[in-house]
């Protein structure tokens, strides 16, 4: 849960498959902080709304009754019809509009139907709010692009410590350029194997046509397990551990982070 400040209001919204829900009842507080609910319940009595609301869920909601909703929009508009967001979303299977109880409790509502209410409440206040939301918005692709190169650049800092361990363990002396590069390509792939399941050439045949590598494709969290397995191979070299059992070892650490890390609900803001 996040909050904005929208002309000497709070409004909280959060984020729920990679969309956004703002709290209906912070932008009515704008309006009357004593009458939030009966304000948000007069909204939905309009017969705009009800037909708004209408087309958004049949654009985005495949579970969505049209038939309950050809109901209230026959009814909306006329003194006698009342319907509060409970009752559009148990009777309609609605997912535009979002109860909440608890600490953070309220009605809230996707941020297209959001801002369709904030300027129903007073267009100034929709427009300051779509100024805010749209800045936090672009604060967080740059956070995220930040942390993505974050990644990217410890992946090589910890490369230079992997490299290391292999000159002085496993390359002797006596060996040329061309042998030494062979050995790094061979403990590269190591790492490729045990977090993608296929060498660097593997991955190249299966896709002439990209531009990078293998590592140029990888996910946030696989930069990360990445980063981890560099380290941690560069120490199991250091003990002298043959590379099959290396590769067995890394493929369990792999399996096992990769499994936190996609649960992980930090790592899931971050996308």
């Amino acid at each position: 849960m996040s909050k904005i400040h929208v002309l000497n209001t709070d409004i909280s919204f959060y984020s729920q498959k990679n969309e956004d829900y703002i709290c209906l009842t912070d932008i009515a507080r704008y309006k009357n902080s004593d009458r939030t609910d009966d304000l948000i319940r007069n909204w939905l009595r309009n017969r705009n709304t009800i037909e708004f609301l209408g087309i958004w869920e049949q654009l985005n909601n495949p579970n969505f009754k049209p038939v309950e909703f050809d109901g209230f929009k026959k009814q909306a508009g006329l003194n006698s019809f009342a319907i509060t967001p409970s009752q559009w979303i148990d009777r309609t299977n609605a997912i535009g509009i979002i109860s909440k109880s608890g600490r953070y409790g309220g009605t809230y509502a996707h941020k297209d139907i959001a801002f369709e209410f904030a300027s129903w409440i007073s267009v100034e206040f929709k427009l300051y709010l779509i100024k805010e939301f749209q800045r936090l918005k672009s604060e967080e692709i740059a956070s995220k692009k930040l942390e993505w190169n974050l990644q990217r650049t410890l992946s090589k800092i910890n490369y230079s410590i992997h490299t290391d361990a292999i000159r002085d363990n496993l390359i002797p002396s006596i060996l040329n350029k061309r042998q030494t590069s062979i050995v790094y390509a061979s403990e590269a792939d190591v790492l490729n194997v045990a977090l993608f399941g296929k060498t660097a050439k593997e991955w190249r045949d299966e896709h002439p046509g990209k531009e990078g590598n293998i590592r140029d494709e990888a996910s946030l969290e696989q930069l990360v397990v990445l980063t981890n397995l560099e380290s941690i191979n560069a120490v199991l070299i250091r003990q002298e551990i043959p590379q099959t059992e290396r590769l067995m070892k890394l493929n369990e650490i792999a399996i096992s982070q990769m499994r936190t890390l996609l649960s992980n609900q930090t790592m899931k803001r971050l996308k």
